[in-house]
C-alpha cells in the first residue's frame, strides 16, 4: 500500500471539504427560512422607511389651462396654473402639501367659475410625467383634454412624490406630536423603575425566603401574561374612573392619563420582569454568602455586595424588556390614556384617524429608535455576562427566618391581591347589567353579536389564529434554529440568519403592522393576495414573536452533544432521521414551550394586527378595542376575560399534555 506524503502532494490544489447531500439540504433550509424573514420583515420595514422619507405635494407648474370665450372658441392665452395662482394667491403654500392620496381642484384658480356656464376648458400637462384626473380617469402627458364647465369641476391634480426629510421636520415642529416622545419616555422610564423594583422584591421573596404558598404566588404573578394589555385599563376605569368604585382615592386627580398608564403598565409587565429576575436570583452560589458570614458582613452589606452584583445582568435585562414593552404598547394608553399622547397611539391616530400614512410612518421610525437602542444595549450587556455557577458551586438554600418570611408573605400577598383585584374587577364588570345603575348579575354582556367588534366570530377567529400561529410558527422557528445550529460551515449564511432572527424583538408591533400595509397592500406586490386574509395575520404574528421562540429553540439545541451528529454521519444516516428520532424527542419540552408561547401571544396581541384585520378576520383582542371605542366597556371586559380563560385553559392543557408526552420521551433524564 502506497501512502502519499504531504511533500509529494500536487501543488496548487488546496484541500476543501466536499459538501454532502445533507449539508446542501440544510443550507437550503437556512436560505428558505431566511428568505421568509426577509420577505416578512426586511422588505416591509424598507417599504415603511421609504414611505417616511416620501414627501407629496401639488406641483401647479405641471398643469396648463386654456379657457374659451362664451362662444366656445379658444382664442385666449395658455395659462400656467402656477403663474395663475401666483397672481391670485387663492391656493396657499401650506395647502400644496398633502399625502399620497391627495386631490387638488383647479376651480379656486377661477374666482368667477360657474359650472352652468357655456365656457369650455382645455387642460394638459407640461411634461410626460404630469398626472391629473378627470373624474376617475387618469390623464398623463402634454395632449390637450377639452371639457365643459360642469366636467371641469372633476379635474383634480395628483400629488408629486419627492424624497427628503420634510415629514420629519413637520413632525418635530408640531408641538402635540413632538410631546408624545417626551410622554412615552417618561412613562417608560418611571414604569421600568417601579416594575423592576416590585418584581425584584417579589422574586427575592420567592427565592430567598422559606415562606409558604410560593407556587401559588408564582402562578398568580404569571396571570397578566394571559390577558391583552387593554384589560388592566378597563379595570382601572371601573375602579378609579369618573364612576369608579374607588374614585375618591384619586383625590381629584384623573385616572385617564399618566396615572392610569403607569398602573396598567406595572400590571402587564410585572410577570416579564419577575421571570428574568427570578432566574438570575435562582443561580446564586451559596459559597459567596458563607464567605460573607465568615467575614461578619451585615445582611445589608451582603445584599449590596453579593446579591445585587450577582443579579445585575438579570436586572438590566428586565429593565430593557419592561422599557420596550411599555414604550411600544398601544392597547393600554389607547383605553385609558385620555389626552396624554403616546407614540404608539399617535401612529394609530395618524393612520386610522387622519389617513396620513406618511406621518404614521414617521412616527413609526421615531418609535423604532428607542426600542432598537434598548434592544441593542441589552444584547451587548448579555454578551458580557459570565457564568455565575461553576461545577464547584453550591446552590443557595434559604434558611427559615420567621420575621423575614412573614414580611415576604405579606408583600407577595399584596402583589397577588393587586393582580387578582384587576382580574376580579374585569370579571365583575362583565357580569353587571348596567354599571353603576343596575348592579344585578347577567350574562348579557357576553352576547357579543349585539355589539360592534365582530361578535363571537372574532373570538373564534382568534382561536384559529392562535392555533395556526402555534403550529406553523413552531415548525418554522424550530426548523430554522436546528439548521442554523447544526449546519457545518456556511458562516456568512448562518450569521445573516441569526441577525434576521434577532431583529423582530427590536421592532414594535405597531411599526410592523404599518409596514405590512405599505408592503403587502401594494397592487404591484405578487403577495398582495394575502392582504386582508387570515394568512397575513398568522405571518405577522409569527414574525413579531419570532426572536424569543428562536432563542428558546437554540438554547435547547445547544444542550445536545455534537457527538449525535458525528455518530449519525458515521452510520451514514440522513440528518432528517436524526432530527425526527433524536432531536425532536429530546427537545420536546422546549418545542411545547414555543407552541404555548406563540398561542398565548397570538390571543392577546393587538398592536401587530390592528391595521391588518378585515371584516372576515376580526379578532377578539381587536374587538376589545373596538367595543371600548364604541362605549361598550362591559362587553369589552367580557371579551377580555374570554381571552384570559382561553389562555388559562390552553396553559392547563399544555401542562397536562407535557406530563403525558414528556413521561414517555424524557425518561432518559431520570437515569
Amino acid at each position: 500500500m502506497t501512502v502519499t506524503s504531504p511533500e509529494t502532494m500536487p501543488a496548487g490544489r488546496p484541500l476543501s471539504a466536499k459538501l454532502g447531500r445533507d449539508d446542501m439540504v440544510m443550507r437550503s433550509f437556512i436560505v428558505i427560512i431566511a428568505l421568509y424573514l426577509v420577505v416578512t420583515l426586511a422588505f416591509p420595514l424598507y417599504a415603511m422607511l421609504s414611505k417616511a422619507f416620501s414627501t407629496f405635494s401639488f406641483d401647479l407648474s405641471q398643469i396648463e389651462i386654456q379657457v374659451s370665450n362664451e362662444d366656445g372658441k379658444f382664442s385666449g392665452d395658455i395659462l400656467s396654473a402656477a403663474v395663475l395662482n401666483a397672481k391670485l394667491g387663492t391656493i396657499k403654500p401650506d395647502e400644496l402639501a398633502t399625502s399620497s392620496d391627495g386631490r387638488l381642484s383647479l376651480i379656486p384658480l377661477f374666482p368667477d367659475f360657474n359650472f352652468r356656464s357655456s365656457v369650455l376648458y382645455k387642460v394638459r400637462g407640461t411634461s410626460d410625467e404630469a398626472v391629473y384626473l378627470i373624474g376617475s380617469e387618469r390623464k398623463t402627458g402634454t395632449n390637450w383634454n377639452e371639457v365643459d364647465s360642469n366636467t371641469f369641476r372633476k379635474v383634480v391634480l395628483r400629488p408629486v412624490q419627492s424624497t427628503g426629510i420634510s415629514n420629519f421636520v413637520t413632525y418635530f415642529s408640531t408641538p402635540s406630536l413632538f410631546r408624545s416622545i417626551q410622554n412615552s419616555l417618561i412613562i417608560s422610564i418611571v414604569s421600568t423603575i417601579i416594575t423592576v423594583t416590585l418584581a425584584f422584591a417579589f422574586s427575592y421573596s420567592l427565592n430567598r425566603s422559606c415562606m409558604r404558598f410560593k407556587g401559588v404566588f408564582r402562578l398568580i404573578a404569571m396571570a397578566p401574561i394571559l390577558v391583552p394589555s387593554l384589560l388592566p385599563g378597563i379595570a382601572l376605569i371601573y375602579l378609579f374612573g369618573n364612576q369608579g368604585m374607588l374614585k375618591s382615592v384619586m383625590m381629584g386627580e384623573s385616572i385617564y392619563g399618566p396615572y392610569g398608564i403607569l398602573l396598567g403598565s406595572v400590571f402587564f409587565t410585572f410577570p416579564h420582569a419577575m421571570i428574568i429576575i427570578s432566574t438570575a436570583l435562582a443561580i446564586s452560589d451559596a459559597r459567596l454568602y458563607e464567605a460573607a458570614i465568615s467575614l461578619r458582613a451585615s445582611a445589608w452589606k451582603t445584599f449590596w455586595t453579593v446579591t445585587i452584583p450577582g443579579a445585575r445582568y438579570g436586572l438590566i435585562s428586565a429593565s430593557f424588556v419592561v422599557f420596550n414593552l411599555v414604550i411600544t404598547d398601544f392597547g393600554l394608553p389607547k383605553v385609558i390614556g385620555g389626552q396624554y399622547n403616546m407614540l404608539a397611539v399617535d401612529i394609530y391616530k395618524q393612520v386610522i384617524g387622519q389617513q396620513n400614512f406618511e406621518m404614521g410612518a414617521v412616527v413609526s421610525v421615531v418609535l423604532l429608535m428607542p426600542a432598537f437602542v434598548a434592544f441593542f444595549i441589552d444584547r451587548q450587556v448579555q454578551k458580557k455576562q459570565v457564568a455565575l455557577l461553576s461545577s464547584r458551586s453550591v446552590v443557595y438554600a434559604p434558611k427559615p427566618n420567621r420575621r423575614f418570611d412573614r414580611l415576604c408573605l405579606i408583600y407577595c400577598a399584596l402583589v397577588a391581591v393587586f393582580i387578582l383585584g384587576i382580574l376580579g374587577v374585569c370579571q365583575y364588570a362583565a357580569l353587571i347589567k348596567f354599571w353603576p345603575y343596575d348592579l344585578s348579575l347577567s350574562l348579557k354582556n357576553y352576547n357579543f353579536d349585539l355589539t360592534d367588534g365582530g361578535g363571537w366570530g372574532a373570538y373564534t377567529n382568534s382561536i384559529q389564529l392562535a392555533a395556526f400561529t402555534a403550529i406553523f410558527g413552531t415548525i418554522v422557528v424550530f426548523t430554522g434554529a436546528y439548521m442554523v445550529d447544526k449546519t457545518r460551515g456556511f458562516a456568512f449564511g448562518r450569521g445573516l440568519f441569526q441577525f434576521l432572527a434577532m431583529l423582530p424583538m427590536a421592532v414594535p408591533g405597531m411599526v410592523l403592522g404599518l409596514a405590512y400595509i405599505f408592503f403587502f397592500n401594494d397592487p404591484d406586490n405578487p403577495l398582495n393576495g394575502i392582504y386582508g386574509t387570515m394568512a397575513i395575520l398568522v405571518i405577522v404574528t409569527v414574525t413579531h414573536f419570532y426572536t424569543v421562540s428562536h432563542l428558546t429553540a437554540v438554547t435547547a439545541l445547544k444542550q445536545m452533544d455534537g457527538e449525535f451528529e458525528s455518530v449519525s454521519a458515521s452510520l451514514k444516516q440522513p440528518f432528517y432521521k436524526l432530527f425526527a428520532r433524536v432531536t425532536v424527542p429530546v427537545c420536546l419540552p422546549s418545542i411545547l414551550d414555543i407552541a404555548i408561547y406563540l398561542f398565548v401571544n397570538a390571543m392577546t396581541t393587538v398592536s401587530a394586527v390592528v391595521f391588518l384585520y378585515s371584516t372576515d378576520t376580526a379578532l377578539a383582542s381587536v374587538a376589545v378595542l373596538n367595543m371600548d371605542d364604541a362605549g361598550d366597556i362591559a362587553p369589552a371586559a367580557a371579551m377580555g376575560m374570554m381571552i384570559f380563560y382561553t389562555n388559562a385553559v390552553a396553559r392547563i392543557l399544555h401542562l397536562i399534555a407535557s406530563k403525558g408526552i414528556l413521561k414517555r420521551t424524557q425518561a432518559w433524564r431520570a437515569r
